[in-house]
């Protein structure tokens, strides 16, 4: 049995062979739950599931979707809604959960950021013991001028990775370092550290649900494209920092994104569609097959 996929690192497909011998271990990419999940996000998974269906005919699969559930977007949704952020978080993760079961989409182990502090203030620790990050005003940032591959997944050089601003700042050292703790916001809930009171980013999250979880490496890393920068070029820029470990994901594997008129689904455009509206109308069925021809 042998299986290709497409590699985003390496721009070729590839055969699949895992790093140990009877087992796999694949992350992918989890909602922000300040939502309902749209079909957007059933699209993703229900492609991700088929893929490990087939591999479970050979190997052990362990399979990881982490739930974001600190995040500024939850916070801001939270104080519209004049709701506690938790009583918010809890809604969706389970309406989330409960959409993925109902798309059959088996065997998922959910983690949550909320759930590994103690590893995120771990992982700032070492990136700041091994200068790969720096404090400035009471936030951290990665210095991503210290990695000379910063870019490899998104293929962009350092002239083009100038071009974004993803966390406008004038006295960074680089305009493409990014956070990873934020300051305390007054308006938000903040969360204690060695670092003072603030918050994660949304990239150091990840990080340490995959090593805590998974180790050093791992096979699969999985997501929508519009994931691949900045996201997913943070992850493999603290995750390699932190372990010395390269590669961190032998296979990145990312899923186009669902368009609708010619945009993409997204709650922030608008045009979303909810799975648990869609499920009722049409069945979980019908939806799978829809987007296994499409």
């Amino acid at each position: 049995m042998t299986l290709k996929i497409y590699n985003t690192l390496t721009e070729k497909k590839e055969e699949f062979l895992p790093i140990n011998k009877n087992k796999v271990k694949i992350f992918t990419c989890g909602p922000t739950v300040y939502d309902s999940p749209h079909l957007g996000h059933a699209r993703t998974y229900i492609f991700y599931d088929v893929m490990i269906r087939y591999l479970k005919l050979q190997y052990n699969v362990e399979y990881i979707v982490n739930i974001t559930d600190i995040d500024d977007k939850i916070y801001q949704r939270a104080l519209e809604l004049k709701i506690n952020p938790n009583e918010l978080t809890a809604k969706y993760t389970e309406e989330f959960i409960t959409c993925m079961k109902e798309l059959n989409i088996q065997d998922i182990n959910y983690k949550k950021a909320s759930e590994h502090l103690s590893e995120i203030f771990n992982q700032i620790g070492i990136l700041l013991k091994k200068g790969f990050a720096y404090k400035i005003k009471n936030e951290i940032y990665f210095n991503t001028g210290k990695l000379s591959d910063y870019g490899k997944l998104s293929k962009q050089n350092k002239s083009s990775l100038m071009l974004h601003r993803l966390e406008l700042n004038p006295i960074k050292r680089n305009q493409s370092d990014f956070l990873i703790w934020r300051k305390e916001n007054v308006n938000y809930p903040c969360i204690s550290s060695p670092f003072g009171k603030g918050r994660p980013g949304w990239h150091i999250e990840d990080t340490a649900i995959t090593i805590s979880n998974f180790g050093k490496q791992y096979d699969i890393h999985g997501g929508a494209e519009e994931l691949i920068f900045p996201h997913h070029e943070c992850e493999i820029a603290q995750a390699e920092s932190i372990t010395g470990k390269k590669p961190l994901v032998k296979y990145w594997v990312h899923t186009s994104l669902l368009n609708i008129n010619n945009r993409k689904m997204s709650k922030s455009l608008k045009n979303d569609i909810t799975i648990k509206n869609t499920l009722k109308k049409y069945g979980s069925n019908l939806i799978r097959l829809y987007f296994f021809n499409n």
